[in-house]
């Protein structure tokens, strides 16, 4: 069994000898500084006052994004929560902490933001936003009186990294650890975007543990020369993760994942 030693009495002179002599050899080496000290390891360079986050807020007002079951646009939720976040690096010292807020039709200012990304020369770029499902999936109700549309079959959050951004490694890297610190909070990623019944929304699950896709096409990760990742925080078109989504204990929850991620990101680099 590993770790279990059987000890021998030593009885061939010679062998005595041989460990001796070897002893001696060992002594002198150390006597004369030739044995040297494990190597230090070096300290973290993370300098969290200079340390440069942007906050991509997904979608823009004219061009909101999803709705939620309660009729609730996706681009309120993305702020909402991405103030929350910044709020939250700057308190731990993050003070290059900012938040991206894009306005105009949905496609040039995808382009648009990539732009203000390259230019900022940031070290991370966490592009936020809120999940929900293709339309077949869709069921309608009514909800105050108005007509909407829920699907309650998925939930749960997803990451997605692009392999043609040239900092791929390093975004799945981050990826990972922010898909490792939600996990930690016992929050469960989305799976369905890795089963054939999403079509051409199907993606390619690089971790499983803790729920990273590859997602080459997205603008705002290919077309970016730094570390990018886009965060679907939850499901909203789910009725009851919604309200999760709503609620300050999930928004505190997801929160102290991305923080958490930041700091062991950054002390990694």
């Amino acid at each position: 069994m590993p770790g279990v030693w059987r000890h021998r009495p030593i009885i061939i002179g010679s062998i005595v000898i041989l460990s001796l002599v070897s002893l001696d050899a060992g002594y002198a080496a150390w006597a004369r500084g030739i044995v040297r000290a494990a190597p230090k390891i070096a300290p973290s360079k993370c300098e969290r006052s200079k340390f440069k986050v942007i906050l991509d807020v997904g979608h823009t007002a004219e061009a909101p994004g999803a709705r939620s079951a309660r009729n609730i646009p996706e681009f309120d939720f993305n702020l909402r929560l991405a103030k929350r976040i910044e709020d939250r690096l700057k308190s731990e010292g993050f003070a290059e902490t900012s938040l991206l807020v894009t306005e105009g039709p949905a496609r040039p200012s995808l382009f648009k933001r990539a732009a203000v990304i390259n230019d900022s020369k940031a070290d991370l770029v966490l592009s936020i936003h809120h999940d929900s499902v293709p339309d077949s999936f869709l069921e309608e109700w009514e909800f105050e009186g108005a007509q909407s549309h829920f699907s309650d079959q998925f939930s749960g959050y997803s990451l997605f990294v692009s392999h043609d951004n040239p900092k791929f490694r390093t975004s799945l890297r981050f990826a990972r650890l922010l898909g490792k610190q939600m996990k930690a909070q016992g929050l469960r990623y989305a799976r369905q975007y890795a089963q054939p019944l999403m079509g051409r929304y199907r993606r390619k699950l690089l971790d499983k543990r803790v729920g990273v896709y590859r997602y080459d096409q997205l603008i705002v990760l290919a077309q970016t020369r730094v570390p990018a990742v886009l965060f679907e925080a939850g499901s909203i078109i789910n009725r009851d993760e919604e309200m999760a989504m709503e609620s300050t204990e999930r928004q505190d929850m997801t929160g102290a994942a991305v923080v958490g991620a930041v700091k062991e990101f950054c002390a990694s680099r």
